[in-house]
């Protein structure tokens, strides 16, 4: 039987306006019209890497491997049909439709299926003849890379597609759409909560404010239609004043919510706007004076009427009452208030990320919450990613912290068998551990329960980049911008997937765009970059950069190893490896001072290193695969071998 291959991509639609019935007047001018439209497009498609999976008389479905290849090629057969109906006025116009959507899809042999094609084979009817209609996911993955103007279509019902789907149209192209564009040119169902202000008397209540921010993030991402995006990029913006209009073309929304939270006793208030970027508006605001008891049903409540809001304000209908429904499952949560701020504070310390120390005081935090409620299942989770987060920079023995954290993330999915958080954490778990099925199983689950968490989709460009797909990595990599784009894991990834796919010009400018916001770690793939580059000249100023903001990191170490070994001084390379060897202590950064031997040119050493990396489960794959500092030793037969052995683990878990 043949075997059937997942990966996301861009799939196109075409169709020729008034073909049928030109048909049945005129078949040999019909076919003729055809031919002609074909011999226009297959170049077209070739130049932009387009593969035409299949004609369905005049109509092509074709795959890309990117949303922006896509677009800037229905641009180009839209432009060069119009050409050509110019050229020769005495033949009947070709009029084309395109529709595209990103999504996945199901190879088998040269065929695509699955729900992506199904979306775009709806989406093409709707555009406008000579027009480009394209998806929300479309949308967001190109609109700060293409020099296009798109105009919102709404979200109209797609025959046999469940979950609803913001349309757009490229402005300028075929005839003009029904609805017009917001002034701003984002969707309004893109939805920005910042982060709620503290106004409690205690100044230390602001864990409180953070903790329902997080939890109306939450809330609205269960409302079908909304993209919500990711409490990491938006919590950078508080007490930071910035206007509506920067803040909505940076998060990509047309939508935010903003409000405070005041906490006194067991009384507490909360007031929230809705605020509409393209105008700069407060379109709704309320304000809800409770116990502190019912903080979970104020929650969805609040939740409930934004999303209404947000739909009349697309319909133009008056405001629905209580608009979409937002439901608080009762077993993800506390009866126990004490256990719930408690767990808060847990979160706020997990979440700023500021030192070990400050992670351990949030174990401690979620484990006391545990003991007065042990059904709460979300402390769990919090219990696991503490023990994880310390595992992985070397605070705690890694085989025990890795064992204990899948204990707590089972219980909280046996209390709690849909609670998006825990099956994220899961997956992450299990990449870490080479269980690659039980990874993508518990990513893809997570994103259908909660499509805001942007870690799901790093998960999967993990999983990607290790088959050999690095351009599907990138792909889920923008898809997780889209979702969070100010969050430091996707955006470090994303520069070195670039890197590793030859986009190096892109990587270049992701790097000089991003750099203030993840300065450590874009001077670690600068580093790597120029190196692998032979610039040692540019590679000392990146190592002096990391040198600057982390001496004693691995990376720091590892690099300024890697640059004196490739610049002749051996005694500084051999001393970074004696300091790496004291921080590993044989464990999982035994890769570290592996790096540094294959510079040396000790291949036996570096082996020697990876063979132990395997053995721990912290094989740098990506690195081996992918660097071009290790290149040379992608035909060791001994490194190969490795890869396969990987390879082969991988697959079986």
């Amino acid at each position: 039987m043949e075997e059937k291959r997942r990966r996301l991509a861009a799939i196109m639609f075409t169709d020729m306006v008034g073909y049928t019935s030109l048909g049945q007047r005129d078949e040999d001018l019909s076919l003729a019209l055809v031919d002609e439209q074909r011999e226009l497009i297959r170049p077209i498609l070739a130049r932009h890497d387009g593969r035409e999976v299949k004609t369905i008389g005049d109509a092509f479905l074709v795959e890309f491997g990117s949303a922006q290849d896509a677009v800037e090629c229905a641009v180009e057969i839209q432009t060069g049909v119009r050409e050509l109906n110019v050229r020769r006025p005495e033949r009947p116009e070709i009029r084309l439709r395109i529709g595209i959507h990103l999504g996945d899809v199901v190879h088998q042999g040269t065929d695509v299926a699955g729900d992506a094609v199904n979306v775009a084979s709806r989406i093409e009817p709707l555009s406008p003849p000579g027009g480009v209609c394209v998806s929300a996911q479309v949308f967001q993955s190109v609109v700060n890379r293409v020099g296009y103007e798109f105009e919102s279509l709404g979200v109209p019902d797609l025959k046999n597609v469940s979950r609803p789907v913001e349309l757009y149209r490229i402005v300028g192209l075929g005839e003009a759409a029904p609805r017009p564009a917001s002034k701003s040119g984002l969707s309004k169902e893109r939805v920005a909560v910042l982060p709620l202000s503290n106004i409690s008397p205690d100044a230390n209540d602001e864990y409180f404010a953070d903790g329902m921010t997080e939890e109306l993030i939450d809330r609205l991402a269960q409302v079908k239609g909304l993209r919500v995006i990711a409490r990491t990029s938006v919590m950078g913006y508080r007490r930071k004043e910035r206007k509506v209009s920067e803040i909505g073309r940076e998060l990509g929304v047309g939508t935010l919510v903003e409000g405070s939270v005041r906490k006194a006793g067991s009384r507490i208030r909360i007031t929230i706007q809705l605020i509409d970027v393209a105008t700069e508006e407060h379109v709704w605001s309320d304000r809800y004076d409770r116990e502190l008891d019912d903080v979970f049903a104020v929650q969805t409540e609040i939740a409930s009427r934004i999303a209404g809001q947000i739909a009349s304000s697309i319909s133009g209908a008056a405001p629905t009452q209580p608009g979409p429904q937002v439901h608080a499952k009762a077993n993800s949560f506390t009866k126990d208030m004490g256990a719930y701020t408690t767990f808060l504070r847990g979160r706020k310390l997990l979440n700023d990320r500021r030192s070990a120390a400050t992670i351990r005081q949030a174990l401690g935090l979620f484990e006391e919450v545990v003991q007065r409620d042990p059904s709460f299942p979300r402390a769990r989770v919090g219990i696991a990613e503490a023990l994880l987060w310390l595992a992985v920079e070397g605070e705690t023995n890694h085989a025990e912290s890795v064992s204990r954290a899948r204990k707590e993330l089972t219980e909280a999915l046996s209390l709690d068998g849909e609670l998006a958080e825990a099956h994220s954490a899961l997956s992450g778990l299990m990449l870490g551990e080479d269980e690659m099925a039980g990874c993508e199983r518990e990513a893809r689950r997570a994103m259908e329960l909660n499509p805001s968490l942007s870690d799901p989709y790093r998960w999967l460009a993990q999983i990607a980049a290790g088959e050999g797909k690095i351009d599907e990595a990138v792909r889920l990599l923008e898809a997780a911008e889209a979702v969070d784009p100010l969050d430091n894991n996707v955006i470090a990834f994303l520069g070195r997937a670039y890197a590793y796919s030859g986009r190096e010009a892109e990587a270049l400018a992701h790097w000089e765009r991003t750099r203030p916001l993840v300065a450590y770690r874009t001077a670690a793939h600068m580093s790597e970059y120029y190196i692998g580059k032979g610039d040692y000249a540019r590679a000392a100023d990146t190592v002096a950069e990391l040198e600057r903001l982390g001496p004693e990191r691995a990376w720091t170490l590892t690099y300024r190893g890697i640059l004196a070994a490739k610049t002749g001084d051996e005694e500084t390379a051999r001393r970074m490896i004696g300091l790496l060897q004291k921080k590993s202590g044989g464990g999982e950064l035994v890769m570290f001072p592996g790096f540094i031997h294959f510079a040396l040119g000790d291949t036996q050493a570096f082996a020697e290193c990876m063979e132990k990396a395997f053995e721990l489960h912290s094989l740098p794959l990506l690195e081996l695969m992918y660097s071009p500092i290790y290149a040379p030793a992608r035909s060791d037969p001994g490194i190969v071998d490795l890869i396969k052995r990987q390879a082969a683990l991988r697959q079986a878990k």
